[in-house]
């Protein structure tokens, strides 16, 4: 008894000097660990050691340390400098990119163009068009990539693009897309030509240190061709449908297609994952002329990870709402914020912001749907305007604000997107194009069922006592 007393104190001791000396760790996230370790002592233990900490591990930290040194920066190829490149902003706009530039060091840049494609299929089949007329190389990068309807159909357009002669990469995360790597699918694009890889392969588990945490994942949905166009949004290489979840379906996505000088900046980030999974140098493809300059609006890649400076994603998401003077709408089907997210959310409703948020009314993580409706009633109290989305999950991770600005991409408002995972998001500055996502943003809130403050101040106290608990554990979900 006395050695068990003994070594509970111990573990307690040596992992609480541990929490809160390692740096870059929220308060409460200090604090969600603390109480788990001193409650679960000898669980706790072995949950800090494998989930505890965000480190890519020794080997592949060496490797993505030696590809940044040789990596170039996005904006040396010639063509950068054209006049009609170089971004004219306004100082509260200029300002907001100054940040995104300090995260992932995009710098913004002009003479972009773009469209937001329909929802659902036809995204698939607009990127299947573009690989079918690809004649250098074709980058793909997804989360999720499924054998199912769209996904085969990729894989089809990729070995039919490998076979006249295009240079294609293929990339998934080991986690997310387990079950293709896994099945035939996999090795026969292989033996088609198409170079493939797998970002973040689980390793040894017991070894975090060496080969890094097991549920870090590559979260970003990148498609660059021949080094012109680009795709950025939420949807992966998959149905609508979404098999493995079918009962939370249909997935509802945004995605645009970009061209311009923000491809480079795509290409970087594909360039980068993909040298440090697999033995193939693409810095040259970074040299390459920059097409002759259109017409265009500003843009900037703001991509961020474990590999990047802490609480940089929620950091950028707070930028953009604390930027909003008139009109806010945010869509994220995860919600499990940060004090100082949180807080930005509340105060554009305190200062008289239109401000309105859609969230998906059947969450497929009940644990993260649970945490997010804890935050319903501060934010209904501040004037923010909560809908909740039927027909399906509503997947989109975007934010318009003041008819002008967009924050588009893979990043969820969550710990995962903001701890664990590598995400991708284009911010831009356009009026015509924010016409066109605020326009889909409303075509959700036709779908969708408003929340009031009477329905959630009547909800039950076991309701609320379930949320508020798993609202405490947020930050180690």
């Amino acid at each position: 008894m006395t050695f068990a007393l003994v070594l509970h104190v111990l573990i307690i001791l040596a992992l609480g000097y541990r929490i809160l000396l390692r740096p870059n760790r929220e308060a409460d996230s200090r604090m969600a660990w603390l109480l788990i370790v001193i409650a679960l002592p000898y669980l706790g233990a072995v949950a800090y050691i494998l989930l505890g900490e965000t480190d890519i591990g020794h080997d592949r930290r060496a490797r993505l340390h030696a590809i940044l040194a040789r990596m170039p920066s996005p904006a040396v190829a010639p063509g950068w400098d054209e006049a009609a490149a170089t971004p004219h902003l306004n100082p509260a706009e200029a300002s907001l990119f100054s940040f995104g530039h300090s995260i992932s060091q995009f710098a913004p840049v002009g003479s972009n163009q773009a469209e937001l494609l329909p929802e659902g299929d036809p995204v698939i089949a607009r990127m299947i068009a573009d690989i079918d007329a690809a004649r250098q190389h074709v980058h793909v990068l997804f989360y999720i990539w499924l054998a199912d309807g769209n996904g085969t159909q990729v894989l089809d357009a990729l070995k039919r693009a490998a076979a006249r002669g295009v240079t294609c990469r293929a990339m998934v995360d080991g986690i997310g897309s387990r079950s293709l790597i896994r099945s035939q699918h996999w090795s026969d694009l292989a033996a088609a030509g198409v170079k493939t890889a797998v970002a973040l392969r689980p390793e040894n588990p017991l070894l975090p240190m060496v080969s890094g945490r097991i549920d870090l994942r590559n979260h970003r949905k990148v498609v660059v061709i021949d080094n012109a166009i680009t795709y950025c949004g939420s949807q992966n290489c998959c149905d609508p449908a979404y098999l493995p979840k079918a009962r939370f379906g249909p997935w509802v996505d945004a995605v645009m297609r970009f061209t311009g000088p923000i491809v480079r900046q795509n290409q970087h980030v594909f360039c980068t994952d993909w040298m440090e999974s697999a033995d193939d140098d693409l810095t040259e493809l970074l040299h390459e002329p920059m097409p002759p300059s259109q017409p265009g609006f500003t843009a900037q890649v703001v991509a961020t990870g474990p590999t990047i400076r802490a609480s940089a994603m929620p950091e950028m998401f707070a930028s953009v709402i604390n930027a909003a003077r008139q009109e806010l709408f945010i869509t994220t089907p995860y919600f499990v914020p940060d004090g100082a997210l949180l807080a930005a959310v509340r105060m554009a409703g305190y200062r008289g912001v239109d401000t309105t948020i859609i969230f998906p009314a059947r969450n497929d993580d009940f644990a993260v749907g649970g945490a997010s409706r804890s935050h319903y009633e501060d934010l209904l109290t501040a004037g923010v305007k909560i809908f909740e989305f039927q027909p399906g999950l509503l997947h989109t991770k975007s934010i318009t604000a003041d008819g002008h600005m967009i924050l588009i991409g893979s990043a969820n408002m969550d710990r995962r997107s903001f701890d664990l995972n590598y995400e991708n998001n284009i911010l831009l500055d356009d009026v015509g194009l924010t016409a066109a996502m605020r326009a889909r943003q409303q075509s959700y809130l036709e779908r969708s069922r408003p929340i009031s403050l009477s329905e959630v101040q009547a909800w039950s106290a076991p309701r609320r006592l379930s949320n508020n608990i798993l609202a405490m554990i947020g930050p180690v979900l």
